[in-house]
């Protein structure tokens, strides 16, 4: 029998399954839902939500529903509800296959955004209404209050806001996780905002528990479910050429004095890459480093148990199975040396400038220019999401872009004339980063950044035409400060067309 997480004993009367939950929610409503890259959402009341939906559609009545999550979930979630097309709308981030396949086919609207934003507008009346919250936690207390579960995200403002609210409580979730948060509750709205009083990254400025009415919970469902996430690809040579790359400039930037011994606070976004980057910190001789990130994932596990790293603070996390099943077993040893706070909060553009965060995310493609394009491709076909790479890429004290310098088995440069889809501009990239090597684009202008990339970043099989084209440009475009030949520039994209990927999905 697990043991006893239901402290409140008026809750505790609102037990039910996962079906009986799911019939509370109607359609047309907008439901909130936690989760946050793969942690903490409900495991149980969204796949018995998309049950329901399949039956009501069946008997000839439509039922959709709007999901606002914390960010992208897992397939119990967004996988299930878009497969019976459940979802009429969703933000702010997503990476579910068939939630991606909808939005491109036009039949789910979507809606990214940068996470710092979510909670904000949401108070702001922005979406509406929020009908329902369904929130995973891992205990409820003898007042009601709530221990969070692997990610806090936008859980504060979906139980504030909520007209009624389904809790899920998972025995799986590590019951010595509770004293890990930090949630603040001293956020207000223009114009009654008041500094917020976090000054290094591991201050803990809120209180261990999420509040929730008791009088607006409907359901509580008991679960036994793991978060989902996938295992990292072994480290390959191009990853690790990145990281070193990486790796050296930041040493160099100690040696010249513009950034202390153990570094800037460090954020860190998901994927293969950026988890390679946080591998070769380990072997760099760096110790007492800090992290001010949304997610952390393997490689920061890594540097917590070596004490290269001091301190993470995130809103969720982003492990493999492995690395899930680590922290469970020594989540002692990680309550004292990791604070998850809301996405508010970790994600705020004000505390990212004031920590100076070095910001290490990947993309898609970049131009000449130093234009970043991490979402879409050919313009039009989006992948995941904006997520919080714009929080911290605007307001970081280091922008850095990492990718290999090719696509699609080589057929495809990563580097462009002109990026088909803008989603950081060449004024918040500091960095680009390939296993060709690194392009400082500080103090540049535009051509000299052009240049640099071209030197640096550009895989040699693509060098002669961007060099050809940038020619080119630079003696025939309208302008000469950011030389383009518009036509020729945007007709690159063909190239995803001639590989044969015609696909939406």
């Amino acid at each position: 029998m697990p043991t006893e997480r239901i402290f409140h004993p008026r809750l505790r009367e609102r037990l039910m399954s996962a079906d009986e939950a799911a019939a509370l929610i109607q359609p047309g409503e907008t439901v909130a839902m936690s989760g946050f890259t793969g942690s903490g959402y409900p495991k149980a009341v969204p796949q018995a939500l998309a049950r329901r939906i399949e039956q009501v559609k069946a008997a000839g009545t439509p039922f959709q529903v709007r999901v606002l999550t914390g960010a992208s979930t897992a397939p119990e979630l967004d996988g299930a509800l878009a497969k019976v097309d459940g979802m009429a709308l969703r933000l702010p981030f997503q990476s579910d296959p068939e939630a991606r396949t909808r939005i491109n086919h036009g039949r789910m609207e979507y809606i990214d955004m940068h996470l710092s934003h979510v909670a904000q507008q949401t108070w702001f009346g922005f979406f509406g209404e929020i009908d329902t919250a369904v929130v995973e936690v891992t205990a409820i207390r003898e007042d009601g209050t709530l221990v969070p579960s692997t990610s806090v995200g936008n859980n504060k403002t979906w139980l504030d806001l909520a007209r009624k609210v389904i809790l899920e409580v998972n025995d799986w979730q590590p019951e010595g996780i509770d004293g890990m948060h930090d949630v603040y509750y001293g956020t207000a709205r223009p114009p009654h905002r008041k500094p917020i009083p976090l000054v290094n990254p591991d201050d803990r400025i809120g209180e261990r528990y999420l509040r929730c009415d008791p009088d607006k919970v409907v359901a509580v469902v008991r679960t036994n479910a793991p978060d989902r996430n996938s295992p990292f690809a072994p480290i390959d040579e191009a990853s690790r050429r990145i990281a070193g790359y990486l790796v050296e400039f930041l040493q160099h930037e100690i040696a010249l004095g513009r950034l202390p011994g153990n570094l800037l606070p460090l954020q860190s976004g998901v994927g293969n890459i950026p988890n390679a980057v946080l591998a070769g910190l380990a072997d760099s001789g760096l110790r007492g480093l800090n992290a001010y990130t949304e997610v952390i994932q393997d490689g920061m596990l890594d540097l917590l148990r070596s004490g290269v790293l001091a301190s993470a603070s995130c809103t969720g996390f982003a492990l493999s199975p492995a690395a899930s099943e680590e922290f469970k077993r020594n989540v002692e040893f990680y309550r004292e040396r990791i604070i998850m706070r809301t996405q508010e909060i970790s994600n705020h553009p004000e505390l990212v400038r004031r920590l100076g965060c070095i910001a290490m995310n990947g993309m898609i493609e970049a131009d000449l220019y130093g234009n970043v394009n991490s979402t879409h491709v050919m313009g039009s076909r989006i992948q995941n999401g904006i997520g919080g790479s714009g929080d911290f890429a605007r307001n970081g004290f280091l922008s850095v872009f990492l990718s290999p310098s090719t696509a699609k088995h080589g057929t495809i440069s990563a580097l462009v004339p002109m990026v088909s889809h803008v989603d950081h501009t060449e004024h918040d990239v500091s960095v680009i980063v390939t296993e060709q090597g690194l392009a400082d684009l500080r103090g540049l202008s535009p051509k000299q950044r052009a240049r640099t990339l071209l030197a640096h970043c550009v895989h040699p099989d693509y060098r002669d035409a961007l060099q050809d084209y940038f020619d080119r440009a630079c003696r025939d475009s309208f302008g000469k400060h950011t030389p383009h030949l518009l036509q020729e520039a945007l007709s690159w994209h063909q190239r995803w067309l001639d590989t044969g990927d015609m696909r939406v999905g």
